[in-house]
């Protein structure tokens, strides 16, 4: 087994004190995502043979090693899943992924918007609160959340959202062809009138995009709150964006994403809407035996309570974190550690068996095989 450690990305939407605090140490500005895994633009690094390698390399040297032939040869050698703590102190982007499809053509194509040709289906488990907005709410009843507003510029939105027309509602926010920071100015007096938590999010919203009509998402997506221990599955097409919590997150090794607004990065209008699926909806995932199993093969999230030891049979690449006391990975191999908060270790295919327990919480990533 190889002790892990792992980048950590300081995005501004991140917070100040949770992954520092996970991980025993201070943090000197707002961190947003700690990477566990060998995504190739942020690879966890270990060492071996007294010298330091990252994980990229470590797979790369013997994939069926590290990997177990079937995973090997279904994935190409390459480790399937990318594994997060994910700390929101600020909304995210506007956001969604591609399907495997949609990111194999996208990327033969040489569309800048996909960076790889892998999809990205990922899954949220709750280390906190969490809350977020994913899916679209029925079309009639965003249409009456905006009508609400009295806001006439946002005649069309509506009457694309009494048609039915979700995608037609979006696109008229992000072509808006007049002053943008007019719409926002009007929405916001309007929703600051209305005291419910929707439109008080529209606010918010605004505040941080005083210019981005996209600030109205509230009032056409569903809002989802996990409490710690939920889990939320999110699949090819699904419009969503995260609010505020701290989760463990896991996810296909993608860095595909089409953003719809919320965000100073590059907006693709067409090839969003052509990807979003207004009909896709977040699937609550319950554990099963202490396993979150989405409908994919690349991964599946295990969590580990304090006294309930967990056996995990070998051949399968792992990474196992500890986020609350202390617990202890041994394998068949012989090889055994134990991990306090923030620390992490990869256990190969070929170290066989694992069990995992102790008094401390601990989730583990591996292949859904």
């Amino acid at each position: 087994m190889d002790l892990l450690t792992n980048p950590i990305k300081d995005y501004p939407w991140g917070s100040r004190t949770a992954i520092a605090e996970l991980t025993g140490r201070p943090a000197s500005g707002p961190e947003a995502e700690m990477w566990l895994g060998a995504h190739p633009a942020a690879p966890s690094r270990l060492t071996r043979g007294g010298a330091e390698t990252t994980l990229v390399d470590a797979v790369a040297a013997d994939p069926v090693a590290a990997l177990g032939e079937a995973v090997a040869g279904r994935f190409g050698g390459r480790l399937p899943y990318l594994m997060k703590v994910i700390a929101v102190d600020a909304p995210l982007s506007l956001q969604v992924h591609p399907d495997a499809g949609q990111a194999a053509d996208g990327h033969a194509r040489g569309d800048a918007n996909y960076t790889d040709p892998w999809h990205k289906p990922e899954l949220v488990c709750a280390l906190t609160p969490f809350t977020g907005l994913a899916g679209f709410r029925p079309p009639e009843q965003a249409a009456m959340l905006v009508e609400r507003l009295h806001v006439n510029a946002l005649r069309q939105v509506v009457a694309a959202l009494r048609d039915g027309d979700v995608l037609g509602a979006l696109r008229a926010l992000l072509e808006w062809p007049g002053s943008r920071r007019e719409l926002v100015e009007s929405v916001v007096w309007a929703a600051s009138a209305v005291h419910t938590p929707d439109y008080a999010l529209v606010v918010r919203l605004a505040r941080r995009y005083p210019e981005d009509p996209a600030v109205l998402a509230p009032l056409l997506m569903r809002r989802h709150t996990l409490a710690p221990g939920e889990a939320l599955f999110l699949g090819a097409g699904v419009l969503h964006c995260y609010l505020g919590g701290v989760a463990v997150e896991i996810m296909a090794c993608s860095d595909n994403v089409l953003r719809a607004g919320l965000t100073g990065k590059h907006i693709d209008v067409e090839e969003l809407l052509r990807i979003t699926d207004a009909a896709a909806q977040p699937l609550a995932v319950e554990p099963v035996g202490g396993a979150y199993l989405p409908p994919i093969p690349e991964f599946l999230l295990r969590r580990v309570g304090p006294g309930a030891g967990e056996t995990l049979a070998g051949g399968l690449p792992r990474i196992v974190l500890c986020t609350e006391g202390v617990v202890s990975v041994r394998t068949a191999s012989g090889s055994e550690v134990k991990l306090r908060s923030g620390e992490s270790v990869f256990a190969a295919a070929s170290e066989g068996p694992a069990e995992i327990g102790g008094d401390g919480v601990a989730f583990c990533a591996e292949p859904q095989m």
